[in-house]
Parts: structure tokens; C-alpha cells; sequence
């Protein structure tokens, strides 16, 4: 069974908005495109030379695709040189206009296709940036591990990595490590249902009482 391993930057308030440059996506007037180069050393690019080290198939929402295929076409460096000649399945309503090689839609079924995908042969599935179709898989169960590399700022506004509507689900963080910049970079996979318990007494006091009647 083939995996779908999502891997985001994002702020420590959840923003994942245009963290490579001033350009990337400035929608809704984000100010702050570029907010990850500050702090890029050894340790955030040896987790990303690990993503990309073995064989692998793209998963991008639309917007990325866009970002990327006028990008990394035009680059000679190892992301590009493993980025380019890779499959890309694309979550778009206009599948005309896949121009980058091996690109190919996911069709009017996202959720349905990448079931059946994930049944297949073929490498891992990475997601890169993708917001609104990581809150797609998120909220059908369909992302098995995800990397979040959490930078040491506050960006206020912008597209946020969990934005509602996640299926409800424990994790198992299998991997973290923090760079010399700050960055904490924790690895999780699903881990079943959500546990839940209490440390409140099995004798509530009268005054607890009236307060669960009154936040029925």
C-alpha cells in the first residue's frame, strides 16, 4: 500500500502561507512571503534531502502545481532534477492545462482516486505546500505521516495548515529533532481513535454540578 506523506512548514500559530518567497502567494494581501529562509540551516535541509532521497510521486493542489511549474522546470539543482521527472497527481478542475511533464488529474473524485491510488504499485505519495487539499485528505483520513517543521514566529494572518474539519484522530510522533535555528521538526503517523479520560474527582462538589447543568 502506498503512502501519502505530507510534509509542511508552518508558523507556531499554524500559518503555512508563501514560505519561500515574496512572490509565492501573496493572496489576500500576506505580507510576509519568505518567512522560512531566515532560519533554513544543515538540519532543515538534511530533513529535506530525506524526503526526497527515495523515489517518490508529487500530490499538489492546484495552487502549488502552478507555483512549481513555473519554477522548478527552470532549475538544475537535486530538488529540481528529482521534482521534474516525477509523476504529479493534481487535484484541479483544469486538467487542459497540466503542462508540466508527468503531470496528471486526480479527476472530479479526489478522495475516490487517491484510495484507489494508494492501492496500486508506485512509490510514496509527498505533498508539498497544498493547503486546501491537505484539509481534503485530513478530514477523509487519507495522510499517513506528516512532518511539520514549526518555525519560532508569529505571523497573525494567512493560510493556516489546520484550518476545521480534520477527522478526529490520535498521532504517534515518531521522529523530532530541533535545529540550531529553532525550528521544531516532529514526525507523526496516525495512531487509531482519540483517547480521552479525566482528573476530576468521581465526587463533583454541588457548585461543579451546577456548572455542567449550565453549559449543557
Amino acid at each position: 500500500m502506498r503512502k501519502i506523506i505530507a510534509s509542511t512548514f508552518v508558523s507556531l500559530d499554524g500559518v503555512m502561507q508563501a514560505p519561500g518567497g515574496p512572490d509565492e502567494d501573496p493572496v489576500n494581501g500576506f505580507r510576509f512571503g519568505g518567512w522560512v529562509f531566515p532560519y533554513a540551516d544543515d538540519t532543515m535541509g538534511s530533513v529535506i534531502g530525506e524526503l526526497f532521497a527515495k523515489p517518490f510521486a508529487l500530490l499538489l493542489g492546484r495552487r502549488t502545481y502552478d507555483i512549481f511549474a513555473a519554477y522548478w522546470p527552470y532549475q538544475d539543482d537535486d530538488i529540481a532534477k528529482a521534482f521534474n521527472p516525477a509523476v504529479k497527481y493534481v487535484a484541479t478542475h483544469r486538467p487542459e492545462t497540466l503542462t508540466w511533464q508527468n503531470s496528471q488529474s486526480l479527476g472530479p473524485d479526489i478522495v475516490a482516486a487517491l484510495r484507489k491510488i494508494k492501492t496500486e504499485d508506485g512509490p510514496n505519495l509527498l505533498i508539498q505546500g497544498s493547503g486546501n487539499l491537505i484539509q481534503t485528505l485530513l478530514a477523509n483520513e487519507l495522510i499517513d505521516e506528516m512532518t511539520v517543521l514549526t518555525f519560532p514566529l508569529l505571523l497573525g494572518n494567512g493560510k493556516r495548515l489546520f484550518e476545521g474539519g480534520a477527522a478526529p484522530g490520535a498521532l504517534k510522533l515518531t521522529r523530532s529533532v530541533v535545529s540550531s535555528t529553532g525550528i521544531v521538526v516532529a514526525t507523526y503517523e496516525r495512531n487509531g481513535a482519540v483517547q480521552t479520560g479525566s482528573f476530576v474527582s468521581d465526587q463533583p462538589s454541588e457548585a461543579e454540578l451546577e456548572r455542567r447543568r449550565t453549559w449543557q
